[in-house]
């Protein structure tokens, strides 16, 4: 899921200077005595209220274990941690997303979570988190990359819904024109959300984003085609001008496009769609993307951690940080409490268990993400050292393409030239 405000290139930079003569955050000492964790974790209100519900819960079964939260927004996370792994005081446990895992990992500041029981998850789901055979952080939600369309548009357009498991690019092309043909005060097609939208494109040509060796895993050409792409659609009519695109990248899930009910088609994690629901005042059709051979299996899609758990290299107690992330992913009670907040759950007992009681667009999305399983493609590499900023960067080079300030080819060169400095 996008945000919007990776963390500063400064900020990340100092986590090089570990504080290796510091211990880590938790206190407590000898054996017998109790011990206090710290976690912390960013979100919405209700994400706290649950968390603290789990929390307790823990702290009720395991006497002697205590778990301080440390709860703030996206904004501002990125860069306390930083200074805190700098100082070598960071949180014992930390909740750590995709973009972040490989430049926490590679500078040592994460622990290999070899105890925690994974039995229970996807062994994509599992996979997600683990980078040159250790365990650096556990699932604790589970998203797809999916089309978000809106049965409504379709309806007032008087175009069929298409058929996901044969449907190609062409004809999503073909279709997000008729609809914006055929509507008012909407659109058929939206930009992209990245760097999500250019994954998908590159897993159904061999490619990806990262590779497991932190490089990058394209050429200026792939992105050439992908820019290309999109260019026609929107000069074909398919989506709105380049000024709607570009406001659209900067404003909240219920707000947007998608979210206001104007637009037919849009790309989103499987999450999001209960959000965009409530703000469009319709239960959306989760459709898979299509592709060259209109194949659901060559899209490729994958699953995708919305958040994991991961563990402070320098931890005073490795073996309580593992027990509290063991029981936040494997207790069916916790579960209970959790829900889909932050994502479907990643064992698959609990997520049986808990689609049972699912209503609406969460029942839609668990429905979905079920479905899919067998397309399933390899896990996503995690991004690159250096790569927190790829989204930015990608969003950046759409605005000049969509204004028509730079040919495809030209944004391609320069895209790919500034993504690959940032590796260095």
């Amino acid at each position: 899921m996008r945000h919007s405000r990776p963390t500063s290139v400064s900020a990340l930079l100092l986590i090089g200077a570990l504080g290796l003569s510091a211990c880590g955050g938790g206190d407590g000492g000898g054996e017998g005595e109790d011990v206090a964790l710290s976690f912390t974790f960013w979100g919405s209100d209700t994400r706290q209220q649950i968390t603290q519900d789990v929390i307790d819960l823990f702290e009720e079964e395991n006497p002697g274990i205590t778990v301080e939260a440390q709860f703030g927004n996206w904004d501002g996370y990125w860069d306390q941690l930083a200074t805190q792994v700098a100082g070598g005081d960071a949180p014992d446990i930390i909740q750590m997303d995709e973009q972040y895992i490989r430049e926490y990992a590679d500078r040592g500041a994460l622990m290999d979570l070899d105890q925690v029981d994974l039995s229970g998850l996807n062994e994509t789901v599992a996979a997600n988190g683990r980078l040159d055979d250790a365990q650096y952080g556990v699932t604790i939600g589970v998203n797809s990359f999916v089309m978000v369309a809106n049965p409504e548009l379709f309806q007032e357009a008087g175009v069929d819904m298409p058929d996901d498991t044969s449907w190609t690019w062409d004809d999503y092309a073909d279709i997000a024109v008729e609809l914006s043909d055929n509507l008012e005060g909407a659109y058929g097609a939206g930009a992209p959300r990245e760097p999500s939208g250019f994954q998908s494109w590159l897993r159904q040509h061999d490619k990806s984003l990262s590779t497991d060796e932190g490089t990058l895993g394209f050429e200026p050409e792939d992105a050439e085609e992908y820019f290309e792409f999109y260019l026609e659609l929107m000069n074909a009519g398919g989506t709105p001008p380049a000024s709607a695109m570009s406001e659209d990248q900067n404003i909240g899930t219920e707000q947007s496009l998608s979210g206001s009910g104007q637009l037919a088609l849009g790309t989103w994690w499987t999450n999001e769609s209960v959000a965009l629901s409530d703000g469009a005042g319709v239960e959306f059709d989760l459709l898979r993307f299509p592709t060259e051979s209109g194949s659901p299996e060559d899209a490729k899609p994958w699953y995708k951690s919305s958040q994991y758990l991961s563990g402070y290299s320098r931890t005073d107690h490795p073996e309580e940080v593992q027990q509290f992330i063991d029981f936040f992913v494997n207790s069916p009670e916790a579960g209970e409490i959790l829900g889909v907040e932050r994502g479907l759950p990643p064992n698959t007992e609990i997520l049986a268990d808990l689609s049972e009681d699912l209503e609406g667009m969460e029942a839609v999305s668990a429905e979905y993400i079920e479905a899919i399983e067998p397309e399933l493609g390899p896990a996503e590499p995690a991004t690159a050292q250096g790569g927190s900023s790829f989204s930015q960067i990608l969003y950046r080079y759409q605005d000049e393409l969509f204004f028509e300030r730079v040919t495809p080819a030209e944004a391609a060169e320069a895209m790919y030239s500034e993504m690959q400095s940032q590796l260095q």
